[in-house]
């Protein structure tokens, strides 16, 4: 299926994705995509990105900034704030073009970015929201690490905060790993993601670890999104 590359600006940086438009002359509703916790377009938003658009709809995928193709240095540094920014920016960008439906605007996302489309929803005007497994509970994930664990990677998260005041390059944490080890992620699915990764891809799963400390923590019920409901759909499978 064809497909645009394209760039918009987010935060004064640059943040790469896909546009792919649906066969229909006339302005059509528009599906809005990004991966979750330091995952890239390239595993498989292009699957469901293909469903979508041969359905009916037009849609826009990227990465965040700092991650994958998109611009940010230092890399992989997850910023709750910078990534709500870069959707009301990627929303921005769909609505500016003359293909688009600017009143049919969806948002999908997955674990991480499941929490980030309930969260913007009310910000950016969407239509509906689209949301796997969503993280909305910083401290219930926190909680189900166990406190040995919640005490390592707050070691790692000091370290790394402290790295970032003084002008040094992060301190980096794996996003996912095997249960017992230090990763972000240590449920005995949690590496299941890495098989999304496509054959020749250079996939880097590491994160700067002051998100323990200033992210994770943090978000607490951010699916309470402002003072109207938004449609809820059920989560499209793609094989």
């Amino acid at each position: 299926m064809q497909r645009e590359n394209i760039t918009f600006a987010s935060g004064g940086l640059g943040c790469a994705g896909w546009f792919y438009p649906a066969r229909t002359a006339a302005p059509a509703a528009t599906v809005v995509m990004a991966h979750g916790l330091a995952g890239v377009k390239e595993m498989r938003l292009d699957a469901f990105a293909e469903r979508f658009a041969a359905a009916g709809y037009h849609v826009l995928v990227f990465d965040y900034r700092h991650f994958g193709d998109s611009q940010g240095v230092p890399r992989q540094l997850l910023d709750i704030k910078k990534q709500h920014e870069d959707w009301a920016a990627a929303v921005d960008y769909a609505r500016s073009r003359h293909e688009v439906d600017a009143s049919g605007i969806v948002l999908w996302g997955s674990s991480l970015s499941g929490g980030h489309v309930l969260a913007v929803a009310d910000r950016v005007g969407a239509s509906a929201v689209i949301s796997q497994v969503p993280h909305v509970d910083g401290p219930a994930s926190t909680v189900a690490l166990g406190p040995a664990q919640a005490l390592k990677l707050t070691g790692h998260g000091l370290l790394d905060a402290v790295r970032g005041l003084t002008g040094r390059a992060p301190h980096y944490l794996p996003a996912s790993g095997t249960p017992g080890t230090t990763a972000l992620m240590t449920a005995p699915e949690a590496a299941g993601y890495l098989g999304l990764v496509p054959a020749g891809h250079d996939f880097d799963q590491r994160v700067a670890a002051r998100f323990v400390l200033h992210e994770l923590v943090r978000y607490l019920n951010q699916h309470r999104a402002g003072g109207h409901t938004v449609p809820v759909c059920t989560p499209l499978v793609v094989r």
